[in-house]
């Protein structure tokens, strides 16, 4: 599917998935979280320090709470709305990025024919 960032079904049920896409005119690393037919979508910036959430490209910790986990500092994300619960930047959210499932893809809400790349990382 043209515009596809990943196959909903690529991404485990309550899993994470890393993708490239370009958001506001910039490539960037965004992390997909699958919860049934709706997903969710942040940029792979820790608001901490501006690292990358995942421990190893498209790998990311998971809290025995079900709560995303940036692997450098230990700051946890909860799953909704992106926030800081806990750790050196509670209170701050990961930036959202709109997502949809159409068709049985992940696509950019607002995304032009070149908006998003087809490439799945890791």
């Amino acid at each position: 599917m043209d515009g596809s960032l990943i196959a909903l079904e690529q991404i485990a049920d309550d899993g994470f998935a890393e993708v490239e896409a370009t958001v506001d005119g910039a490539a960037e690393s965004v992390i997909v979280h699958r919860r049934g037919d709706s997903v969710r979508a942040w940029l792979n910036v820790c608001p901490h320090a501006g690292r990358r959430l995942d421990y190893a490209p498209g790998q990311f910790l998971k809290s025995k709470e079900g709560l995303l986990v940036c692997a450098v500092h230990g700051a946890t994300f909860e799953l909704g709305a992106g926030e800081c619960v806990a750790g050196p930047c509670k209170g701050d959210h990961l930036r959202a990025v709109p997502v949809a499932v159409r068709d049985g893809h992940v696509v950019l809400e607002d995304h032009a024919p070149d908006a998003a790349a087809v490439r799945t990382a890791g």
